[in-house]
């Protein structure tokens, strides 16, 4: 295995906010959301461990009380997570009520399928009872037989919301879509994600403007933390077996997950059992099956023994037996109950061990919103874990391999990951147009000398984890829609950038590339097709903006990095932040467009990946590259014409200025169809 180089690190305060309650029993995103409790449609994007399932009780509770809603029904992807809405004494910690949910309407833990359960329904809608949780197929079955008018006057509560599309085929898209349409029902939508992870949108736009958004950010929520300092996340390339190279990143002395990789991907070895035996040889000398638990005991060659759980077995009732002793809340702070985790598709979503420092998976995860959960499992906060870290283990593209090209797409799509993970987890960006009237914020921290009128100020909060930075030239959103797209939903549109195939591409391997036909012409294509219903204007506004953020956070990092990737100490990715806007004399829009958002990533597997294989990746990519495509020539040519209103001039062939040059080779390429297709008459 080659160098281990994390693509990023950040680091925390630690101050403790996010875990201290009010007088209310609410910690710092429960005080947020239930400050918006009479919204009739909220959505709630909170990272995992950050108290959702509890917000919501304290909501729902105020909903069935004070506002007239008959009932409040809870609706989960998997049963597991029914136990997330157990009864909760509230009231002991100071609310005004507590959370108690009649057996009878968790259906969660009623045997049978969820089909099965939808007579339940019925009956819980025709009672006095008000509380009732189902997992989401459930509710579908019960929709589709009721209809929706059966749900009027109550709240649908969804969690884990990344679930639903708005995709038609998506059932429980469909019939929130239908239930917002006819109006006569509360929703409270919850996510511990930010994009779905297969690039379709979650709510229709004319749905989503409906919704009041609460965001509790990962920086908030990491920085809030009492001991949890660091956080590392990287991926990491191999050659051969996995197996045989795994120790070499698993270190036994963390308590790890271990996500194996699925039966039909590359990485795999095709039998699951094998690779278990073979991570359990490697680990140290088996010492037989604990008879309470059902964790493998291996013993270490310094005589220490690891309790492992294995997840993967398929015998139910070994598996049963494994998971129940996870789940055993008497050992929830127990740190010695078991050292490692192995598993396949299990202990992701919902699943809390707080004394996970390394989440390690094998293969690339096909979906974003998976990475983030498995993410999510080490990001708890526990006494004494200082530091955690999150492992993608990716095979090289092997010369010999059929499937190169699968290798290289696997390779794309982990730092595409790798790159919207920096976005979620580093502070929040605000950023404004330096003008003479700006003036010093309360409440943030402007650097050494403080704020400068003359100069373009970055300012950091650290109690909200928000940066202001004045950028000269740039573009503010006019619409409130617009607005609340670069306040809250940047990294929506970074997603669908860097999940662009032909943009991630060109951005690593394309030598010949100019950064604006990234900056300005991909992400401007993005923009105008996420939001056809914003004017040119505000699309500009946000591609601006989305730009500004995906570079500052590559720019911060290239800073803190240096020379040896080794990551700095706490206040580093501030201090980035500040140093990339004081190296450049301007700080204006046009300098941000003309940065590669890609070139760091690049510089990282360059570090990480063999030379050989990297080469190979680059000839695949060099392979499939148009020079220019019609539609591009014509997204150049209005360029174009906006670089003549500005300057009094088209853009020259012969410029010395690439981007310039590119426009020009757009205005000309479209001249020659035009003359090709009159010759062609």
């Amino acid at each position: 295995m080659t160098k281990s180089v994390p693509s990023v690190c950040v680091s925390y305060p630690a101050n403790g906010s996010s875990t201290t309650s009010n007088e209310m029993g609410m910690r710092a995103m429960q005080e947020r959301a239930y400050e918006k409790r009479g919204e009739q449609y909220l959505l709630i994007k909170s990272p995992p461990a950050s108290g959702k399932s509890r917000a919501l009780m304290f909501i729902a509770l105020d909903k069935l009380h004070n506002q007239g809603l008959k009932q409040a029904i809870i609706v989960v992807p998997e049963k597991s997570i029914g136990s997330s809405f157990a009864d909760e004494p509230l009231t002991k910690f100071g609310f005004w009520a507590d959370w108690t949910v009649a057996p009878r309407w968790n259906l969660c833990n009623a045997p049978g399928g969820d089909d099965g359960k939808v007579g339940s329904v019925r009956s819980f809608l025709d009672s006095d009872d008000q509380i009732l949780v189902c997992t989401h197929a459930t509710f579908r079955f019960a929709v589709d037989k009721f209809g929706i008018e059966a749900f009027d006057d109550r709240l649908i509560a969804v969690d884990e919301f990344h679930h639903v599309s708005a995709n038609p085929d998506n059932k429980l898209g469909a019939h929130l879509g239908e239930m917002i349409a006819r109006d006569k029902l509360h929703v409270v939508a919850m996510t511990g994600s930010y994009f779905r992870g297969d690039t379709e949108a979650v709510l229709g736009p004319e749905d989503e403007a409906k919704f009041e958004t609460v965001t509790y950010t990962y920086y908030e929520q990491l920085s809030g933390y009492t001991y949890l300092k660091t956080l590392d996340i990287g991926y990491f390339f191999y050659s051969g077996s996995y197996a045989d190279d795994l120790l070499k990143v698993l270190d036994p002395d963390e308590k790890t997950i271990l996500h194996i990789p699925n039966v039909n991907s590359r990485e795999s070895t095709k039998d699951k059992h094998r690779e278990v035996e073979h991570i359990l040889d490697a680990l140290g000398e088996w010492q037989g099956t604990d008879a309470e638990t059902g964790f493998q005991q291996i013993k270490r060659p310094d005589g220490r023994v690891l309790r492992v759980a294995d997840l993967v077995d398929d015998e139910a009732a070994k598996r049963e037996r494994v998971s129940a002793a996870l789940k055993d809340p008497k050992q929830k702070n127990n740190r010695d109950h078991v050292d490692i985790i192995i598993a396949l598709g299990m202990a992701k979503e919902g699943f809390d061990w707080i004394w996970c420092e390394h989440a390690l998976t094998v293969g690339y995860r096909s979906s974003l919103t998976e990475i983030v959960q498995i993410i999510g499992r080490a990001t708890r906060d526990a006494k004494g874990k200082t530091h955690s870290r999150f492992t993608n283990l990716i095979a090289e593209p092997d010369a010999s391999e059929e499937a190169v090209k699968e290798a290289v797409n696997d390779t794309l799509k982990a730092i595409a990951a790798s790159l919207l993970m920096e976005q979620v987890l580093t502070p929040k960006f605000e950023f404004k147009p330096k003008v003479a009237t700006n003036t010093a914020q309360e409440g943030f921290d402007y650097g050494e000398g403080g704020f400068d009128p003359e100069k373009c100020n970055v300012g950091f909060n650290e109690d909200s984890g928000k940066f202001q930075i004045e950028i000269k030239g740039l573009t503010q959103p006019k619409s409130p829609e617009a607005s609340r797209i670069c306040e809250n939903d940047l990294n929506e549109v970074i997603t669908a950038f860097v999940q662009d195939k032909t943009t991630i591409e060109r951005g690593l391997f394309d030598e010949e590339l100019v950064p604006e036909e990234l900056t300005q012409v991909r992400m401007g294509k993005i923009v105008q097709s996420k939001f056809p219903e914003l004017d040119a204007e505000d699309q500009e506004a946000v591609r601006q903006h989305a730009v500004a953020a995906l570079n500052f956070t590559q720019q911060a990092k290239k800073t803190l990095l240096g020379d040896d990737t080794e990551a700095q100490a706490s206040t580093a990715f501030v201090t980035g932040v500040r140093q990339f806007a004081m190296n450049v004399r301007d700080l204006d829009i046009d300098l941000i467009d003309r940065i590669n958002p890609f070139s760091e990533a690049y510089a990282i597997l360059a570090k990480t990946m063999s030379e050989d294989s990297l080469k190979q990746v680059a000839a695949v990519i060099e392979a499939k590259k148009i020079k220019l495509t019609p539609e591009e020539a014509r997204d150049l040519a209005k360029r174009a014409l906006k670089f003549k209103q500005e300057r009094g001039v088209l853009p020259s062939m012969t410029s010395s200025d690439a981007w310039e040059k590119k426009m020009a080779e757009g205005v000309a390429y479209l001249a020659r169809m035009k003359q090709e297709a009159m010759n062609a008459q």
